[in-house]
């Protein structure tokens, strides 16, 4: 096929119709060519004017077209960035057969690789060689330049290596369309070899290698290349200036940057545009917006991308006042049209929380609505609360027929539960994004918020390429559903894979550690790791730690963590104090929390939470009180309705049950679950069988199928003798297939965790651990100990309750750890119930008769037992 033939297929149908008749500029151009005199003046005069419009008498009379007039032309069409029109321009003259040189040749090719258009390229080369064309320098440097701006840097690469006349401009564009086309690793090796070869880099030159080295990073590499530029003289020179800028910015070194910038005798809106983007992505926000009032002062005219950029910044400080005063200045520079500014406008009216602004923008935009638009807006809602306009915008976004690209998923995602995950998941198959790592997290990360850790480890599993941010977000969702084993294998997984861990990876696996079931030593391992890849002292890793180690039952090793920290949020501040209520030490917590007060954090429901969690346990309900009335009055904290059970707990476990139910009745929300079986439990330990039952009844009607409800109420008719009412309470819960959650505890022993029920015989060392049982019964009714019966709440004789007691699951447990371990161990035992009073006085004489310590954590909080006394004090 013919050039001609080709590149009239390559045009438009309407194009090629046009050339054939009169009203086209081109046919009448090229009529003029060859029927009238070109001249100079009038030729310059429409080179500038018919690129906007056509002008019917464009040349004088000659008798034959001259080269030169319409090359010109031909050029100032390529400068002017009309390519399309160069391009149909080039047909129209091939078409007449009149004459071509390389000039023309070198600006066709060039035209090509601008509009991506390797075709036509290729058919511009074949008639090059046919013309014998290809030895002069520039058309065969304008070919290189075309197959690298196409993409095809074999055959750019084949074509170079068989250019007879290799000059800068040649090595230049080959070292430019490597760094173009990502490359970066090649372009240094090539700046090297043209130097061998004796030719001398130009500016541009440098400007393309300091940009690949900005990309990788080597930045030791750019302070040689930097050594160089002095060396050749172009230290100067504009636009390697601000490629000099551009690497040290990206590489985060600022203050190089700096001694560039300031080295500049001239500056363009480029080099401040460069400089303003860098501080503001290497977190130096003042920095950025003195240099933008500098730049103000410099009287340089403001750009599109210093507005995109200094529009973001506000919206990162949500600074309303200045996002309006730069809203004024786009409208008054005629930046108002631009869709990337308007888009960067509504993200940060949406960050300031003026959402009507960002909407009023939005529906302006009209014709120039895109995907990234509507995503902004539906993130804005997101972020603002706006759940359900945020469903309805992505609705709306479908039937517009704007598809919804990787980010809208990934943002959509989180609106749950206003939205399915099944849905969005099915409809993120259909668009083929479920593979992206940005989709497939947040899709995972959905799921695991439903409690489906299968589906979101099925998702995990088909992501293409897993980042971190995927890794860490499997292994926060094992960490929710309290699966260690999971976790630690997936963070084994994850380092074979070649993966390198980080805080958040960290901070998720730590988190998982602080389950009940996981190993006690598993926690100081991964502590252990963090501290060797220097993570441990990160904020979301030591925070973790504080939590991991107080809810295992090591508070001194939270303490220690705590005090170590360099900086703290409040969830630091948060877990050490819950983690002192959770082991009893109301004191140790109230200081932490005065001196919370003193640095001045700021506080929230947790951190009130946590308060009263240590008063409650201590039973210090005067100072409850004060608290209570203390952070909602002076810091504005509107209890919920965790913060309402805590005080009813202080309540009933200081056996201020009126208290209490006058707290239920003046909550501004009703009372929850959780409120009930609070008042249920105190009204057990107080023997309050009519507060009681109607804890009960408004307990079982709330969670029918909560076996809690129904055990603690026979219990309390147990314990006031009235036997009939507990049968009628048992007989309810067969009816309703309502079953009893069996006690049960356990103890980790050399890495091995043993489970024990009440008068469990499945262990291999039961015949042991009962000898030891009978033998610590003799010591301990040496010391004067009776047992309670009172706690075992059936109706048989004294002496059938006495082994209950003694066969309850945590003496079998501790039992199997005084045989298994060494004198002197510590023993940490875990029970899913409360611990029973009977239980609580023998624990306290075993840890004076056999000298150990033993930590036991029941449902409520912890216990730890020492030389015949507890943390508790006998209140809990």
């Amino acid at each position: 096929m013919s050039l001609s033939i080709y590149l009239r297929i390559l045009t438009k149908s309407q194009t090629k119709h046009s050339l054939k008749t009169v009203n086209n500029p081109f046919y009448r151009s090229l009529f003029h060519f060859q029927t009238h005199a070109l001249s100079a003046q009038r030729s310059e005069l429409y080179a500038k004017s018919c690129i906007l419009e056509y002008t019917p008498y464009l040349f004088d009379k000659s008798p034959q077209p001259v080269l030169a007039q319409y090359n010109g032309l031909l050029f100032e069409y390529s400068r002017n960035e009309k390519n399309k029109e160069a391009l149909n321009l080039f047909l129209g003259i091939h078409s007449f057969g009149l004459p071509v040189d390389g000039s023309t040749l070198s600006c066709v090719l060039k035209v090509c690789g601008c509009l991506f258009n390797e075709i036509a390229g290729r058919q511009v080369h074949c008639h090059c060689l046919k013309l014998g064309l290809l030895e002069d320098v520039s058309v065969g440097t304008s070919l290189l330049d075309m197959y690298m701006k196409t993409e095809n840097v074999k055959d750019g690469r084949r074509f170079f290596d068989h250019m007879e006349e290799r000059n800068v401009v040649s090595w230049t564009s080959l070292l430019g369309g490597y760094a173009q086309n990502g490359m970066n690793g090649e372009v240094m090796e090539l700046f090297l070899t043209m130097q061998m070869e004796g030719i001398k880099p130009n500016p541009y030159t440098f400007a393309a290698v300091l940009g690949s080295l900005a990309n990788e990073g080597m930045v030791d590499m750019g302070v040689q290349v930097h050594s160089l530029i002095i060396k050749f003289g172009f230290q100067t020179t504009l636009f390697v200036c601000n490629s000099l800028i551009n690497m040290y910015l990206k590489s985060g070194m600022d203050e190089d940057a700096r001694a560039v910038f300031d080295g500049m005798e001239t500056k363009s809106a480029v080099t401040w545009n460069c400089m303003i983007a860098g501080y503001v992505t290497n977190g130096l926000d003042l920095a950025a917006f003195e240099t933008f009032y500098n730049m103000r002062l410099a009287g340089v005219k403001l750009t599109q991308m210093v507005f995109a950029t200094l529009i973001k910044l506000c919206a990162n400080h949500k600074e309303l006042g200045f996002t309006r005063q730069l809203h004024c200045r786009v409208l008054k520079d005629g930046f108002s049209f631009d869709p990337k500014i308007k888009t960067a406008l509504m993200v940060a009216y949406s960050k300031c929380s003026e959402m009507d602004d960002a909407f009023k923008l939005f529906s302006m935009m009209h014709e120039a609505q895109n995907v990234i638009s509507w995503t902004a807006m539906i993130s804005g809602h997101l972020q603002n609360g706006g759940i359900e306009q945020a469903v309805e915008l992505f609705c709306l976004m479908n039937k517009e027929g704007v598809r919804p690209n990787h980010f809208t998923y990934s943002t959509i995602l989180t609106a749950q539960p206003a939205i399915s995950p099944f849905q969005i998941h099915a409809q993120v198959i259909k668009a083929n994004y479920e593979k992206w790592p940005s989709v497939g997290t947040a899709i995972l990360d959905a799921y695991i918020k439903l409690g489906n850790i299968e589906e979101a480890a099925k998702v995990f599993e088909q992501i293409d390429e897993r980042d971190i941010v995927a890794w860490s977000a499997m292994l926060a969702g094992y960490a929710q559903t309290g699966d260690s084993e999971g976790a630690s294998k997936m963070f084994m997984r994850l380092v074979k894979e070649g993966i390198k861990p980080n805080e958040f990876t960290f901070s998720s696996v730590i988190n998982a550690c602080a389950a009940p079931t996981a190993p006690l030593e598993q926690g100081k391992q991964f502590h252990a790791w963090s501290i060797k890849s220097k993570l441990s002292d990160s904020l979301c890793v030591s925070s973790a730690l504080i939590t991991m180690y107080a809810k295992r039952g090591n508070i001194d090793n939270a303490y220690q963590v705590f005090k170590r920290q360099c900086q703290r949020d409040l969830v630091s501040w948060n877990s050490m104090i819950s983690g002192y209520a959770q082991h009893g030490h109301a004191k140790k917590a109230l200081e932490v929390f005065e001196e919370m007060q003193r640095q001045n954090v700021e506080m929230d429901d947790i951190t009130l939470i946590g308060i009263l969690s240590a008063c409650s346990h201590a039973g210090l309900v005067d100072e409850g009180e004060n608290y209570f009335n203390m952070m909602v009055k002076n810091h504005h904290i509107s209890p919920t309705i965790e913060v309402y059970s805590c005080m009813v707990d202080l309540y009933g476990r200081a056996g201020m049950l009126e208290k209490a139910m006058d707290i239920i009745n003046r909550m501004p929300f009703p009372p929850g679950t959780t409120v009930w079986r609070t008042l249920l439990a105190a009204c057990r330990v107080h023997r309050n069988l009519e507060l009681g039952k109607l804890a009960a009844e408004q307990l079982i009607s709330l969670q029918p199928q909560d076996s809690a409800a129904y055990v603690l109420l026979s219990n309390i008719y147990a314990a006031a003798g009235n036997w009939h009412e507990r049968r009628a309470v048992r007989k309810m819960m067969e009816k309703r297939n309502v079953k009893k959650e069996a006690g049960y505890s356990w103890i980790e022993v050399k890495n091995k965790t043993h489970s024990f029920l009440a008068a469990d015989l499945s262990h291999p060392m039961s015949d042991h651990i009962y000898s030891k049982l009978d033998e610590l019964k003799t010591r301990l009714k040496d010391m004067g100990y009776q047992p309670d019966t009172d706690y075992v709440l059936q109706d048989i004789a004294d002496e059938d309750k006495e082994t209950i007691l003694s066969q309850h699951s945590e003496r079998l447990a501790i039992a199997f750890g005084l045989i298994a371990t060494p004198a002197g161990t510590t023993l940490q035992i875990v029970k899913n119930l409360r611990v029973c009073g009977d239980c609580h006085t023998v624990i306290k004489l075993i840890s004076l008769i056999e000298g150990r310590d033993i930590v036991v954590r029941d449902t409520n909080r912890f216990h730890h037992f020492k030389a015949g006394s507890c943390s508790c004090g006998d209140y809990w």
